[in-house]
């Protein structure tokens, strides 16, 4: 409705409302050029940037299935995780390097981890395969995203705490999904 207004701000940085509705199909796009699809799942260990809204909306335009890992989980917790879920991507900010680095270290899976370089915070490493804003780059700016086929389709994966051992995963829905 206001495609020139700010949407983010993140910073210094703002974004315009057509900015991100771009990034959004970009992020979709590109990760069905690096072969996700439709019930696999993009895994998200980043803090509250507008990378993380962009994956909210760009990872389900891709009929993927997000799961936001609570960032302060420990790296065993992590890789549990990462394998239970059988994620095929991992979004993550040099702020939680880290553990990152040795979460993947205790899993089986090939995974395509992309890194989040976040202006804001200074120090960690870099660990990926390739960095975001690359990765968007790979995108197609015409990408025409298709609706779910099925609401009861799962739009995100998330994770309880574990108290009683190891966490148990939670399946949510598009139909469930608010708007």
């Amino acid at each position: 409705m206001y495609p020139h207004r700010e949407a983010v701000v993140h910073g210094a940085r703002a974004l315009s409302w057509s900015e991100v509705y771009s990034r959004f199909i970009r992020l979709a796009s590109a990760l069905i050029n690096h072969g996700i699809g439709p019930g696999d799942t993009v895994a998200a260990m980043l803090p509250n940037i507008p990378e993380m809204y962009e994956a909210h909306f760009g990872v389900p335009m891709a009929g993927a299935v997000l799961n936001a890992i609570n960032t302060r989980l420990d790296a065993s917790t992590i890789a549990f995780i990462l394998e239970h879920a059988e994620a095929k991507v991992l979004l993550t900010d040099r702020e939680f390097s880290a553990t990152i680095k040795e979460a993947l270290a205790q899993i089986s899976h090939e995974i395509l981890v992309i890194d989040v370089d976040d202006v804001s915070y200074e120090g960690g490493e870099l660990l990926g395969n390739i960095d975001y804003e690359a990765l968007l780059e790979q995108g197609d700016p015409e990408f025409e995203w298709q609706m779910p086929g099925d609401e009861w389709d799962a739009i995100s994966l998330n994770y309880t705490s574990g108290t009683t051992g190891d966490p148990k995963a939670l399946v949510y829905h598009h139909r469930g999904a608010p708007i």
